[in-house]
């Protein structure tokens, strides 16, 4: 088939990744998303509580994010994303006051694991050969693969791939870390600088990608629900919408770009991840003492992140199931207590809690662990002309925002009859 046309349902990245690329082909492309706006997990909303704009969730991403810097390239994303000029991560460990910083090298070659002062504190060399035996681990428990446990592992490898696999390490998936640290710190510092999106995620992903699709005739249209999918068991024969049906053309595609569990519902037999994990974001309406860090990492705190912008304070708690319940105001200001040790705010403002907002993302990913990774569906299906897209898709990575913009990326090019730039296996 001679690709002509394309209709995608969803409009987070995934969607709207696919969406670029394929118009990009020449393709005559119409995107619809059940929400009243476009991207999906990654969005930002003015908050009444705070009287500011703020993002869902803190979503970092990387310097050596490959699909991240080519889709703000594409979309003309002129806002830029911030961070450290070198891949340096700071902590402090709450019980004991410790604080440190771990700096990588920017080369590939690690000469930081020489510099006592830019490891983590009370370790050698031989306490890095973790990272090497990690790479090999294929799918089964990183806990199979390495020790969990000793200050490498408590002070630098669990925060890290909690935050980067939203699950507790231990029972994670080696193979997904071991994708996720061959495409960062394996390739030097100068690919593992942490990025992160000012003023807002909409700001430097969604707007200007919106505003991409608008200049190329491409129709968005929200709060249009895809009910159904109509196939004779080859390929889809038509779409039914909230607001009516849409029979397809023989030169039509279709990119499924939603959530796994809506996915599941549209596609009969469709094997999805069914466990998911919780984030949770705490927002203060606070600005930062002078000089605080941009992201600072918690030890011994319910915090996880700390990250500080112009006119707020954000916290990150990955892997939160154990927290969805707890009382809101509750939470505010347990965290709020750990802010102020964190980063040393001072009386008065250390005294009282700020304007805060509290946001609970109950299934913010799949659950990155073995048996949820061999769920993961391919991009391609068995009807000749559904394609699929978003982080629960196979991408070799966890559900983040390089993830989400290559499986958009791959259902696009498997539409076009195309390779697949993010390489996977065949279906």
């Amino acid at each position: 088939m001679i690709l002509g046309r394309a209709t995608i349902a969803g409009a987070g990245l995934a969607g709207l990744q696919a969406a670029v690329t394929l118009a990009q082909a020449g393709v005559a492309v119409t995107v619809s998303d059940s929400a009243a706006r476009a991207g999906g997990r990654c969005r930002s909303y003015r908050d009444p509580a705070l009287n500011l704009t703020i993002d869902n969730g803190n979503h970092l991403v990387l310097s050596g994010n490959r699909a991240v810097a080519e889709f703000r390239e594409t979309i003309g994303a002129d806002q830029p994303l911030t961070g450290p000029d070198h891949a340096a991560f700071a902590f402090v460990d709450l019980a004991s006051g410790e604080r440190w910083t771990v700096t990588l090298s920017d080369g590939r070659v690690p000469w930081w694991l020489l510099n006592r002062s830019r490891r983590v504190p009370h370790t050698g060399l031989r306490d890095y050969a973790p990272l090497l035996q990690l790479l090999k681990g294929g799918n089964r428990p990183i806990a199979d693969v390495i020790r969990a446990e000793g200050p490498v592992w408590a002070r630098l490898l669990h925060p890290v791939l909690l935050a980067a696999l939203n699950t507790e390490p231990a029972e994670a998936s080696a193979e997904l870390a071991a994708n996720v640290l061959a495409e960062s710190v394996m390739l030097g510092g100068r690919a593992s600088i942490p990025r992160i999106a000012v003023p807002t995620l909409a700001a430097a992903f969604i707007d200007p990608a919106v505003g991409w699709l608008a200049r190329n005739g491409v129709p968005l249209a929200t709060g249009r629900r895809l009910r159904a999918i109509e196939d004779d068991g080859t390929r889809v024969t038509a779409l039914e919408w909230s607001d009516g049906r849409q029979v397809l053309a023989a030169d039509e595609a279709v990119v499924l770009a939603v959530p796994a569990w809506v996915a599941a519902e549209l596609v009969p037999g469709l094997a999805v991840p069914t466990e998911h994990r919780a984030i949770l974001n705490v927002h203060y309406a606070a600005p930062p003492p002078p000089r605080a860090p941009a992201m600072l990492g918690l030890l011994n705190a319910t915090s996880e992140w700390v990250f500080t912008h112009a006119n707020r304070i954000s916290v990150t708690v990955s892997a939160a199931d154990r927290l969805m319940d707890a009382d809101r105001e509750e939470l505010a200001q347990a965290i709020w207590r750990e802010v102020v040790a964190a980063l040393g705010i001072a009386a008065p403002d250390a005294e009282t809690l700020p304007p805060w907002q509290v946001v609970k993302e109950k299934r913010a990913t799949f659950a990155a662990t073995p048996a949820q990774e061999a769920l993961r569906p391919h991009p391609g299906t068995h009807l000749a002309n559904l394609f699929l897209a978003g982080d629960w898709v196979r991408t070799g990575l966890p559900a983040t925002i390089e993830g989400s913009l290559r499986s958009g990326d791959n259902a696009a090019c498997l539409a076009l009859g195309k390779p697949m730039r993010y390489g996977l296996e065949p279906c």
